[in-house]
């Protein structure tokens, strides 16, 4: 019997699609042993299906649905989406958790999580991977982009395994388990792949919506170049056919820089090593990179660095727009004070020529 999934509601969203007013989604993030994703639902979907395990159980679910208030809405008033974001989470929790399984068994529940049916979960689970549509919506939001980027990491993780299991199966003579091994890592690899790609996704709507700063945007940024840079390094050694050991036969093809990388690969590390001069000294950040990897960091930061240099000039520009306006102004302000000072001269002077004629008349 599978476990029942771990389910949490971290965050929320605000839609207009399909109705005349913005509304409240609720984003549920689900695990399941192999994998993840996100659906996102309504309030008024929650209360349907409170309404339907009701009518299927014939008694409630062991939580209470949060009340619908009738005089605010959600999307103007964050206390009450927290309250109601915390009441929805622990209504799901209640039900995945609860011994009573009558709930979780009926269709509705299964429907409104996504969750595979019970003929089908088997070939689901071996098939890994997420829901598209799910990953896409996902990947848009901050906090599950991290929960996406945990599972292409345990993807990676499980890819390395079995290609080292898949190179001691060939070392060992069993070429039937080598061979499952190899197919269960190009299996890992094609999803990690294609979660990589929704981060990518994710990210740049993220920076179009103004979600991240520009610097954790470069730092997600650089996760997901370091991912692609360790998938891509493990598909071609997936690709690859394993060599027989040597000393049984057969010559062995793989050279001692080859033996060198593979071990570095399956480490978790990067092909290639090197040691890198004084004027290029090696640092956390290029350690577990390769040559190319070394060479595309360079060109980002380079890039990075050509970007500042155009904003610095558009700053230094504006700066000295506003100077020419600020000396501009106060030439003017010296000109007024001047004409002001005529003025008060001229005051002066008829003020004192009619004292004097008031003195001698």
């Amino acid at each position: 019997m599978a476990p029942p999934p771990e389910i949490a509601i971290p965050s929320t969203s605000t839609s207009t699609a399909g109705a005349s007013k913005p509304y409240t989604l609720y984003n549920i993030t689900l695990r399941l042993p192999l994998r993840s994703y996100v659906v996102q639902k309504r309030y008024s979907d929650f209360s349907n299906l409170h309404s339907t395990l009701r009518e299927a159980v014939g008694t409630p679910p062991p939580e209470p649905l949060p009340g619908k208030h009738w005089l605010k809405s959600t999307v103007n008033s964050p206390e009450l989406t927290q309250q109601r974001q915390t009441g929805l989470e622990k209504y799901l929790k209640a039900i995945a958790e609860s011994p009573d399984r009558r709930w979780r068994d009926t269709s509705a529940w299964r429907a409104f999580l996504n969750l595979p049916s019970s003929s089908t979960t088997n070939s689901a689970v071996s098939a890994g991977g997420m829901v598209g549509s799910n990953t896409a919506v996902g990947a848009a939001d901050p906090h599950t982009w991290l929960d996406i980027h945990r599972e292409v990491k345990g993807c990676l993780h499980e890819a390395r395994q079995c290609l080292s299991r898949r190179d001691g199966a060939s070392d060992s003579g069993n070429n039937s388990a080598a061979a499952e091994a190899g197919a269960a890592a190009k299996k890992s690899l094609i999803k990690a792949g294609t979660l990589i790609s929704s981060l990518g996704d994710g990210l740049r709507k993220m920076q179009e919506s103004g979600r991240l700063g520009d610097g954790e945007l470069r730092r997600r940024r650089d996760l997901v170049a370091n991912a692609r840079m360790e998938r891509d390094g493990m598909e071609k050694l997936a690709n690859s056919t394993p060599s027989p050991a040597a000393g049984r036969g057969g010559a062995n093809a793989d050279t001692k820089a080859a033996k060198s990388d593979r071990a570095d690969l399956l480490r978790g590390g990067k092909p290639g090593g090197r040691v890198l001069g004084a004027p290029l000294p090696e640092t956390d950040k290029t350690r577990e990179l390769d040559n190319e990897g070394v060479l595309m960091l360079q060109r980002q930061e380079l890039e990075e660095q050509d970007l500042s240099i155009n904003q610095l000039a558009a700053i230094i520009a504006r700066q000295k727009d506003m100077g020419v306006q600020i000396g501009e102004e106060v030439d003017r302000q010296t000109k007024m004070l001047e004409m002001m000072d005529e003025d008060v001269d001229r005051v002066s002077g008829k003020v004192k020529v009619g004292n004097a004629r008031l003195k001698k008349f």
